[in-house]
C-alpha cells in the first residue's frame, strides 16, 4: 500500500496570520514596520505604535490598508506606564482583541542626538524602553489575554549577544544588560502564562537598519566576515520569524529564544 502525499498529511498547520490581530510596538520603521506588513500579507489585521515617527507610521498604515487589511496606529511611548495602559485599552476599542502582542519598540542610542549622551544616560534610556517597557506591555498584554477564550502569543525582542557575550565593548555590556533583561523576563513569564499564553523572544543579530547604513564600510565588512551566511540580516528576515512564532506553526513553542543572526552565535 502507497502512504499518502505529504500535502494530504493531516493536522499540519500552516504559517498564516489569516483573521488574527497583530499589536507591534515600534512599528513605524525599521524591524517593527518589516514584521507589520509581513503580518498583514499573512493575512492579519494590524495596529502598530509609534512614538515620534507619524508620517512613516501612516505609510505603514496605508499600505496595510491597499492590501485589504485592517490597520491602526497609536502614540505611544514605551517609557511611559500610563501609554502602556493605555495601549491595551485602545487596541480593545479599535479590534476588540488582540492575538499577538509584539514587544519590538527599543531605545536608539547609536544615532542621532542619543548617541552623544553618556553612558549613564544611555543606559537608563535602555533600561526605562527595551526592559520596563517590555516587561509592563507584556503584563498589560497577560491581562488582556487572559480574558480572551483565545488567548493569544506574546513576542519580545531581545539581541543574540545577550545570551553568548561575544561581543565587547561599551555598547554591548548596555544593550547586554537590557535585552538580557528582557530575555530573562519572558522566560519566566512564559512559565507563568502557560497555558493560554505563548511566550517567545526573537535575537536578531546584525541587521540593516540606520545603524549599518552609517557604519564605516571597514568596519561592516569585518563585522560581516564574522557570521558564517557572510551577510548581515534583513528586517525581512527578522519578520518571517515573527510571523512564524506568532502562527499556528509555532503552538507547541513557547519560553524560547530564535536568534536570527546567520549564525553569527549558535
Amino acid at each position: 500500500m502507497g502512504s499518502a502525499p505529504i500535502e494530504d498529511a493531516p493536522g499540519r498547520p500552516e504559517i498564516s496570520l489569516a483573521n488574527k490581530v497583530v499589536l507591534v510596538t515600534g512599528g513605524a520603521s525599521g524591524i517593527g514596520r518589516a514584521i507589520a506588513l509581513a503580518s498583514a500579507a499573512a493575512g492579519a489585521d494590524v495596529l502598530l505604535t509609534y512614538r515620534s515617527k507619524r508620517r512613516e507610521a501612516d505609510e505603514v498604515t496605508s499600505q496595510i490598508r491597499a492590501a485589504g487589511r485592517r490597520a491602526h496606529t497609536l502614540q505611544v511611548d514605551a517609557a511611559d506606564a500610563r501609554d502602556i495602559e493605555r495601549l491595551g485599552r485602545e487596541a480593545l476599542e479599535a479590534f476588540g482583541r488582540v492575538d499577538v502582542w509584539i514587544n519590538n519598540a527599543g531605545a536608539d542610542i547609536l544615532t542621532g542626538k542619543t548617541a552623544t549622551r553618556s553612558r549613564v544616560e544611555k543606559l537608563d534610556l535602555l533600561l526605562s524602553v527595551d526592559l520596563r517597557g517590555t516587561v509592563l506591555a507584556s503584563w498589560a498584554a497577560v491581562q488582556l489575554m487572559r480574558a480572551q477564550s483565545t488567548g493569544g502569543v506574546i513576542l519580545n525582542m531581545s539581541w543574540d549577544q545577550a545570551l553568548a557575550g561575544g561581543m565587547k565593548g561599551e555598547y554591548a555590556q548596555l544593550f547586554c544588560a537590557a535585552k538580557g533583561g528582557v530575555s530573562g523576563f519572558s522566560r519566566a513569564l512564559a512559565r507563568s502564562a502557560a497555558p493560554h499564553i505563548r511566550v517567545n523572544v526573537l535575537g536578531p543579530g546584525l541587521v540593516e537598519t540606520s545603524y549599518g547604513a552609517a557604519l564605516d564600510p571597514k568596519i561592516k565588512n569585518r563585522l560581516t566576515e564574522s557570521i558564517p551566511l557572510r551577510r548581515w540580516a534583513t528586517p525581512e528576515d527578522v519578520a518571517a520569524a515573527a510571523v512564524y512564532l506568532s502562527s499556528d506553526a509555532a503552538a507547541y513553542v513557547t519560553g524560547q529564544v530564535l536568534m536570527v543572526n546567520g549564525g553569527a552565535v549558535m
